[in-house]
């Protein structure tokens, strides 16, 4: 595939290379390995590094002190692309190598550099669990510009030029020589400025998570080591194995649980947000929790966090998918599970129980330019009517407000708030524009969370109903320059993790065991997702031992 290689020890004579370009030419000499990993190694600094100087300028402002660290910074960091470039460059990989890693880093460029993101290892995870429909609302004219001017374009310089390669033995000693004056260049500069490389590396070592690719790539090798350490051929682990449900209970269940998408609990009315984004739910008898905090800032990580049994400091997404979740003990114990999802998918969670997929016309029949949450409710009567027997629980897996293309996310008659965001590409908006439009969706869930409740209030005669609301994770808007969510937990802003969760209770909650007012004055405890599997096994009172009462949050006291 790479034609253009030639074999020669000795000093080549300067041959001009074109290489056409729209309207331009780009004229190189031959050039050996060791040079395009230096030239690329500049390039990376230079061109994919604008989030990282941004953010490094903001904790080191320019000053005298401050200018001559910041060069110093450019150094190391260049030198330890060179570094990380020559053990991975070689004869035959280091072309497919450069092209990717330009391909990548252009695209992680955009990402920082206009959302203001990091490439973490939880990123990475939550990328490759994208769906299409997610993707193409990512697309922008602006994200192929970036990859068109930082990937594609040196891509087929790197291609095009013409390499020359020394007898290994040669090409051995040169590039352990680059290697290792770059690793010396980097030493000097720690130890002439060891307190301000201290203070970088101790105070402010989130910076180094925006450098582009040296951290994507040490994501993608943590990332890539998490999953060959968990086959996937491993015997589920079995938990719970001694649920139950007792059975002098009087009247059977149905509780709906709502796993809303991307909401902060900052936004809501019920909360004391200004704007009405929840005339509906204002009408009825909800328990509206302020102080809610979220296992992860991604899907991916957040919705099976959600339903398992560890915590967040103790989760790894992994290790989860080889344990049973709390819907596994909810089966195990009798009761009728069902998942109907308007998302990318359960994340691995529904994969023992029923799945309802509601991503298509074909299934959902409130479509518009996108199929639309409140679709699920339309045959969820018949659902509930097919279990003749036993309790029912039901998870209804939102789209909510997944962004950027919040605009997508509700019908044009719930623009409320206006002028709203009409484009994914958020730069183009002001941040009262992206609010509106965020908030718009955040009234659409309004509306489909009373509408859930209608449906429940139908069944109050044949059970005790409850609907159940808990986002996954929360949202940056723009403030301090961040957008969207996935940036790591250490690092992440208040408003990515503080997450709305929201209960009703029909009209035999008291006789299922509800104490209303013991809720009421609960409602601004601390709590987290962390209590959402024992809330769950006590809602539907499943008697375990590996329940615990005092997480379960409709019961704090205890």
């Amino acid at each position: 595939m790479y034609s253009s290689i030639t074999h020669r020890p000795e000093a080549i004579a300067e041959k001009k290379l074109f290489l056409p370009v729209g309207f331009f030419s780009i004229a190189t000499r031959d050039l050996t390995s060791n040079d395009l990993v230096v030239m690329a190694s500049v390039f990376f600094i230079v061109f994919t590094n604008k989030a990282f100087f941004s953010n490094v300028l903001q904790t080191y402002p320019l000053d005298l002190a401050n200018t001559l660290f910041l060069v110093s910074l450019v150094t190391f960091f260049t030198c330890a692309n060179i570094v990380v470039l020559s053990l991975i460059c070689f004869r035959v990989t280091i072309k497919p190598v450069l092209i990717t890693l330009l391909m990548l880093s252009s695209m992680a460029a955009y990402f920082m550099d206009n959302y203001n993101i990091v490439v973490s290892e939880e990123m990475i995870d939550n990328t490759l669990n994208t769906d299409t429909r997610e993707i193409v609302d990512l697309l922008s004219l602006k994200q192929i510009a970036y990859l068109g001017m930082l990937g594609i374009l040196p891509s087929v310089f790197v291609y095009r030029t013409t390499l020359v390669f020394h007898p290994i033995h040669l090409a051995a000693i040169s590039r352990l020589t680059l290697a290792g004056v770059s690793l010396l260049i980097m030493t000097i500069l720690v130890l002439a400025q060891g307190n301000q490389y201290a203070s970088f590396i101790r105070e402010h070592k989130l910076l180094r998570f925006y450098a582009n690719p040296t951290y994507y790539l040490y994501s993608a090798g943590r990332y890539t080591r998490s999953f060959f350490a968990h086959s996937s051929s491993r015997a589920l682990k079995q938990i719970a194995l001694d649920a139950n449900i007792p059975e002098n209970q009087k009247q059977r269940e149905l509780i709906i649980m709502v796993v809303g998408e991307t909401v902060r609990a900052d936004r809501l009315s019920l909360n004391g947000y200004q704007q009405k984004t929840n005339p509906l739910l204002e009408k009825e008898n909800v328990f509206s929790f302020t102080n809610f905090w979220s296992c992860g800032t991604s899907t991916a990580e957040s919705v099976p966090c959600l339903f398992s049994m560890l915590d967040r400091d103790n989760f790894d997404r992994r290790s989860a998918a080889e344990m049973e979740n709390v819907l596994d003990i909810l089966v195990r114990s009798g009761v009728n599970v069902l998942w109907l999802d308007n998302n990318s998918d359960s994340k691995g969670v529904a994969t023992r129980i029923p799945f309802l997929d509601y991503r298509k016309p074909s299934m959902n029949s409130i479509c518009d330019s996108e199929c639309r949450d409140v679709g699920m409710l339309s045959h969820l009567q018949q659902n509930i009517d097919s279990y003749p027997t036993g309790d029912i629980f039901i998870v209804l897996h939102q789209m909510g407000n997944h962004g950027p293309a919040y605009y997508k996310r509700y019908p044009e008659e719930f623009e409320k708030f206006k002028p709203a965001c009409k484009t994914n590409q958020l730069e183009k908006c002001t941040d009262a524009e992206i609010s509106n439009a965020y908030n718009n969706a955040v009234r659409y869930t309004d509306y489909f969370l009373a509408k859930t409740i209608d449906l429940l209030k139908n069944n109050n005669s044949q059970f005790e109903t409850a609907m159940f609301y808990v986002s996954d994770h929360g949202e940056s808007l723009g403030e301090n320059g961040i957008y969207l969510h996935g940036l790591p937990y250490i690092l992440a802003p208040d408003v990515q993790k503080r997450v709305p969760v929201i209960m009703w209770f029909g009209e035999n909650a008291d006789g299922a065991g509800v104490d209303p007012v013991a809720l009421k004055n609960s409602l601004n405890l601390p709590f987290s997702h962390d209590n959402i599997f024992h809330t769950i096994l006590g809602m539907l009172e499943v008697k375990t031992g590996v329940y615990s009462p005092e997480l379960d949050i409709m019961y704090p006291a205890n």
